[in-house]
């Protein structure tokens, strides 16, 4: 059996930069969304805003019109809520109401290069449950990216993502889904799972721009497949949580394309200079 060897895009410092111009298309939209999303609110409503951000700021979204075999996905966003975990297409059917657990996943293109993150929001007052599990999923994916300042090989990240959430709960770690390289596309190689061994996978050099996604769920880890062909939910019926960042290994250190900051909070000397300097 042969292995097909992956095709890793390696950017150059002038093309990072014009990734972190998608990636702060992408931070506005999430901000937009943590103003708007509220009970009474449909995903429909949230679609809208997140659109005409992105088109406003002169960008394109990545997700309206991707096609992985079921046909172009028809919103700017996914907006995942409660059980659903992922890939969940705006309703207006879909109101959110208090105590509900909402993710809103979002691309922007500027001039080719693509920008790509995901956050959990709370929509009023939740149940402490939600809470830590929309926590432990944010610390997991800081985890990773922390890892991918020292990590030799891509499997340094999994690791790290997994470590996190097994040390601090008992969440599920969602399996069959997880992230992967950006860059003039929205998914190129490497695929990254959220769990694994520190030392599998490609190496980590500079210039991979990289989606570090975790996705974890209040109960089993398995998942299940709506009829849309999109949207996926967890097995049984427990809330998950899905956040996710685009950075960027730099000469220097990390650079979180799609964070506003660019990392530098939560890196600290970790972040590369170019985030620093910000």
């Amino acid at each position: 059996m042969f292995r097909r060897r992956q095709q890793i895009q390696y950017k150059t410092p002038a093309q990072i930069v014009k990734m972190r111009a998608a990636g702060l298309v992408v931070a506005e939209v999430h901000r937009a969304m943590r103003d708007a999303a509220r009970p009474g609110v449909s995903t429909a409503e949230l679609d809208r805003i997140a659109d005409d951000v992105i088109r406003s700021a002169g960008a394109v979204p990545s997700f309206k019109g991707y096609d992985i075999g079921f046909g172009p996905y028809p919103a700017s966003i996914c907006s995942s809520v409660n059980e659903q975990i992922v890939h969940a297409i705006p309703s207006e059917d879909a109101v959110l109401a208090e105590g509900d657990l909402l993710s809103v996943d979002v691309g922007a293109i500027v001039d080719g290069w693509h920008g790509d993150a995901a956050i959990t929001i709370e929509i009023g007052s939740v149940d402490s449950k939600l809470t830590a599990l929309r926590e432990a999923c944010e610390a997991s994916m800081w985890a990773g990216i922390r890892a991918a300042a020292t990590a030799k090989r891509l499997g340094g990240i999994s690791n790290a993502i997994e470590r996190s959430i097994e040390d601090n709960s008992s969440f599920g770690i969602v399996t069959g889904f997880g992230g992967h390289g950006i860059g003039t596309e929205m998914h190129q190689d490497p695929h990254i799972l959220n769990y694994g061994r520190p030392g599998e996978g490609p190496k980590l050099r500079t210039g991979m721009a990289l989606a570090i996604e975790p996705m974890i769920t209040l109960g089993s880890p398995d998942t299940a497949e709506l009829e849309d062909g999109w949207t996926i939910v967890t097995d049984d019926g427990s809330a998950a949580a899905h956040t996710e960042h685009t950075i960027a290994l730099c000469e220097d250190g990390i650079w979180v394309l799609t964070a506003p900051d660019g990392g530098v909070e939560h890196l600290g000397e970790l972040a590369a200079s170019a985030a620093r300097a910000e």
